[in-house]
């Protein structure tokens, strides 16, 4: 119990090197995994985001804590195999087409993979065609669409249409982001969710899987 207490602040604090070697401990000493994951370390990152919405946590925060969850789970995701704790889900996530701006996007799919998503990071400037592909490739079950310009944002209309003619637009959830976007632009669209913000990503996410 030590350790796993050691384990939640660790993340918390975004202290990489403990939260790997406290998890190695814990697997040395057969600890249950889905406690060690629901128990400490995702009610770590909940913390933290929460902090970071409270304006009591910043971004560097949120990357520390992201990493070291990753850094964790790594060590426990081979125990994963065959057991019946549930996998987050597949995210593949981009910046669309004709737009460089990849800051926000890098932190939203950071604070995704310490929550426990496989995130596929596309990158930025990315073709309707190639977010189709590899929704397709990774059985992805969330497509995350990122925009920092007004004269971009519009492309993600053109994502949808061309995952719609592929006949695989009612096997993914998509949300959107990014400075110009907004709740209705996203309703607009026929996007499933829209975040604000990296922690609120998350929360959509998880909502989006669980509905």
């Amino acid at each position: 119990m030590e350790n796993m207490n050691q384990l939640y602040e660790a993340i918390l604090k975004g202290n990489l090197a403990l939260a790997v070697e406290t998890t190695k401990i814990a697997i040395e000493e057969k600890a249950d995994i889905k406690s060690i994951i629901e128990d400490y370390m995702s009610k770590a990152m909940d913390e933290i985001g929460q902090r970071f919405e409270s304006g009591k946590a910043f971004v560097p925060e949120l990357l520390m804590s992201a990493r070291a969850m990753k850094g964790a789970l790594e060590l426990l995701r081979p125990l994963l195999v065959g057991s019946d704790i549930p996998r987050a889900g597949t995210i593949v996530i981009g910046t669309v087409k004709g737009d460089l701006h990849d800051i926000g996007k890098n932190l939203v799919a950071s604070m995704l993979e310490g929550s426990g998503f496989e995130v596929i990071n596309l990158g930025v400037d990315i073709s309707s065609e190639k977010f189709a592909n590899s929704i397709i490739e990774h059985k992805a079950d969330i497509l995350c669409l990122s925009a920092l310009l007004t004269t971009t944002m519009n492309y993600m209309k053109e994502v949808i249409r061309t995952l719609e003619d592929a006949g695989i637009r009612n096997q993914v959830k998509i949300m959107v982001g990014g400075a110009p976007i907004s709740q209705s632009f996203a309703r607009e669209i026929g996007a499933d969710g829209y975040s604000s913000n990296a922690n609120a990503a998350v929360s959509v996410a998880k909502q989006l899987l669980a509905s």
